[in-house]
């Protein structure tokens, strides 16, 4: 029988954030128990204008197979609180990834796990693993969905649109992405601008952690001081600020990253395949999904992780491996 599980943990600036266990209770025991089950631990979250909806039919699928699966939705999203202050990704990565990493790691003691990101989840799990990269020996891999950071802009049709979303969302404060059938939750000007400003940049550049705040154990802790933030969240960029980029070879952990041919805006082919290249690690695999590889279909943004498709074809494949990658 399959079951959810929700709990709420607390980030360090005091934001509830909904983590959903989803496992079915016939084919899976808790890894943590030690038993010989194969089944294994699997974290996963989704990006812009999406809640756990958008990873609960594919976590179905892995807990049917006998894995036990953890949905976190990001501030503001689904079950989790709506915080005070504004945010975007990389408070997203510094807090909410923070918390729930803790909560698995050491309050429910889960030894390691796999990652399933989709879009913009994948940035955020990205940047966290760089602030914090004493938990990268914890995941046993990753299978990326759809996710580009700063690589959208692949025409001149491309930078319009951004352009025009980053002026559209100043003016009128957000994207309403229900009116717009991308999603159910409506984005603010603030969330989006880093995405925007990523792109349009080309870079993969902190908003408030400065080159001066890693040391070799990873990002210090007063970076992450609530004053410190505000102060330096001017907008401006400065040389000092940290390049998440040139610091994504220490992510050693194998990763499967997956593009859709017929997602030409959010995340093209060619932006996921710059951001995948970035990783440096032999054992990553790359894939399109397109008619012109053989495959069902040429996929959207949404449909290359949700759709009838995409669970006949893809998501044996990410099964496939977390297998591979197994404890």
């Amino acid at each position: 029988m399959m079951t959810e599980n929700l709990t709420l943990v607390t980030t360090k600036d005091n934001v509830q954030i909904a983590v959903w266990e989803i496992f079915d209770s016939e084919k899976t025991y808790r890894f943590s128990d030690g038993s010989a089950n194969k089944g294994q631990n699997i974290f996963l979250t989704h990006g812009t204008f999406s809640d756990k909806k958008t990873c609960l039919r594919i976590a179905e699928y892995l807990a049917g197979l006998g894995h036990h699966c953890y949905i976190m939705e990001w501030r503001g999203h689904g079950a989790s609180s709506v915080p005070k202050d504004k945010f975007n990704f990389e408070t997203v990565a510094t807090y909410d990834f923070a918390a729930t990493f803790d909560y698995l790691l050491n309050e429910l003691k889960l030894s390691n796990f796999h990652c399933v990101t989709h879009s913009g989840g994948g940035a955020c799990l990205t940047v966290f693993l760089i602030q914090n990269p004493h938990y990268i020996d914890k995941i046993n891999s990753v299978s990326m969905f759809a996710c580009q950071v700063y690589g959208a802009i692949v025409s001149p049709k491309n930078y319009f649109k951004i352009t025009a979303a980053k002026l559209f969302t100043r003016i009128f404060g957000y994207i309403p992405a229900k009116k717009l059938n991308m999603g159910p939750i409506n984005e603010s000007h603030h969330t989006m601008s880093q995405w925007y400003e990523w792109n349009l940049r080309k870079n993969f550049h902190s908003h408030f952690i400065k080159q001066s705040d890693i040391d070799v154990n990873g990002v210090k802790e007063s970076a992450f001081d609530k004053h410190n933030q505000q102060k330096k969240m001017t907008g401006v960029e400065s040389n000092d600020y940290f390049d998440y980029r040139k610091y994504m070879p220490t992510i050693s952990v194998p990763t499967y990253a997956i593009s859709a041919k017929g997602d030409k805006f959010i995340s093209p082919t060619q932006g996921c395949q710059l951001l995948f290249n970035d990783f440096d690690n032999s054992t990553n695999v790359f894939r399109e999904y397109s008619l012109s590889n053989g495959d069902l279909d040429d996929y959207s943004h949404s449909r290359i992780l949700n759709s009838r498709p995409a669970a006949k074809e893809i998501w044996p494949t990410v099964a496939a491996w977390i297998d591979k990658h197994a404890n």
